[in-house]
C-alpha cells in the first residue's frame, strides 16, 4: 500500500518506460559509440543514469523491489521502442502480478502485422502502444485496421499517444527527433474509437497539449480513458495549472476512465514519487473521496485489462 492524504491505498501506474539494454544499445547505435564497453562507460556519462542488466528479468527485479520500497501494487511497463516486445514480455513473465506489458508497433514497417499477431498470443503483452507523430502516420490509416483489428479481436487495449512529443532521452544525447505532430490530433481517434468500441484507447499525458479536443473525444466515446502521466510541461500551451487540469477532465469523464501515470523511467531516479505526491494532493484538494480516487489509483486501470486478463491470457 502507498501512503496518501487518504490514508495508505493500492497503487496501480499505468506509465511506466522499461529501458531496456536493447533500447540503450539502440542509442548507442546512433551516437556511434561503439560496443558493450562505451555502452557503459560513454552513455551512462552523458546519461547520468544506470545501465541496465543485459536480463530484462534483472531489470524487472530492480523494478520489484523499487515498487515494493514505495509500496506500489502494479505497473505498465512500456517498451520504449519498436521491436522489444520480447523484452518487455521476459519482464512480465519475472512477476505478472506486479506489471502489465506494453509493446511499441510501427505499423508502416512490412512486418507490423505480423509482428502484432504474433505479440496477441503471447500472455505477458496487455497493450501496443502507437505513436503517430513519432512514426508519421496517421492512426485513422488504413495500415493501422488490421492492427486494430487484432487488439479488437485478443482483448488487448491500444495506447496513442498524441499532442506534444518530446523524448527526453534523445534531447539529452542531442539525437534529432523529427516528429510530424500534425498526426498528433486526438481528433483523429474519434472515427477509430467509434468504429473499434470493444477496445480500450488510453491517450496519455491528458493530450499533452491538446486537452480540449482529448476530453471532446474521450465524451464523445466511452471506450477512450485519460492518463495523467508526466511532468506536464505541456500546461504552457494550455494557460492551465494541473488543479484546473483535473477538474476539468473530471467534469468531463467523471473519476471512471481517469489513470494514474507517473511516467517513470529510469534508475537511479526509479518511481517518480514525486508526481505521485503531486497529483495525490491535488486530487484531495479538489475534494475527490476515497472511492473515487480509488477508482484512478487502480481499479480503472484494472478494469482497462479486465477483459485480455479474464479469458486466461495470463
Amino acid at each position: 500500500m502507498a501512503q496518501t492524504p487518504w490514508g495508505e491505498m493500492p497503487v496501480q501506474d499505468s506509465h511506466v518506460h522499461f529501458f531496456s539494454r536493447n533500447f540503450f544499445n539502440a542509442l548507442a547505435r546512433q551516437k556511434n559509440l561503439g560496443g558493450a564497453h562505451e555502452l557503459e562507460n560513454d552513455l551512462q556519462s552523458l546519461l547520468g543514469w544506470d545501465m541496465p542488466p543485459s536480463e530484462p528479468a534483472l531489470l524487472a527485479k530492480t523494478w520489484v523491489d523499487e515498487l515494493n520500497k514505495h509500496g506500489v501494487e502494479k505497473i505498465a511497463l512500456m517498451a520504449s521502442m519498436p521491436g522489444d516486445e520480447a523484452s518487455v514480455a521476459a519482464a512480465v513473465a519475472h512477476d505478472p502480478h506486479r506489471f502489465y506489458g506494453y509493446f511499441m508497433l510501427d505499423p508502416t514497417q512490412p512486418d507490423a502485422v505480423s509482428r502484432m499477431a504474433e505479440a496477441v498470443k503471447n500472455p505477458h503483452l496487455h497493450a501496443v502502444c502507437l505513436f503517430p507523430a513519432m512514426h508519421t502516420y496517421s492512426i485513422a490509416d488504413a495500415r493501422v485496421v488490421p492492427i486494430l483489428e487484432l487488439a479488437s479481436d485478443h482483448h488487448l487495449a491500444v495506447f496513442v499517444h498524441c499532442g506534444a512529443l518530446s523524448v527526453g532521452v534523445r534531447q539529452k544525447l542531442g539525437l534529432p527527433s523529427q516528429f510530424n505532430l500534425s498526426y498528433s490530433n486526438p481528433l483523429h481517434l474519434h472515427p477509430v474509437a467509434l468504429h473499434f468500441p470493444r477496445i480500450r484507447f488510453v491517450v496519455p499525458h491528458f493530450g499533452a497539449g491538446l486537452l480540449r479536443e482529448t476530453l471532446m473525444v474521450a465524451d464523445l466515446c466511452p471506450n477512450v480513458y485519460i492518463d495523467t502521466s508526466s511532468g506536464n510541461g505541456w500546461m504552457k500551451y494550455e494557460g492551465l495549472d494541473l488543479l484546473t487540469v483535473f477538474q476539468r477532465t473530471l467534469e468531463v469523464i467523471g473519476t471512471g476512465r481517469l489513470l494514474f501515470g507517473s511516467d517513470s523511467s529510469y534508475f537511479p531516479r526509479g518511481w517518480n514519487h514525486a508526481i505521485f505526491e503531486q497529483q495525490t494532493k491535488i486530487l484531495y484538494e479538489a475534494g475527490i473521496d476515497v472511492t473515487d480516487v480509488t477508482k484512478i489509483l487502480r481499479f480503472n486501470l484494472e478494469n482497462v485489462h479486465s477483459e485480455r486478463l479474464s479469458v486466461g491470457i495470463t
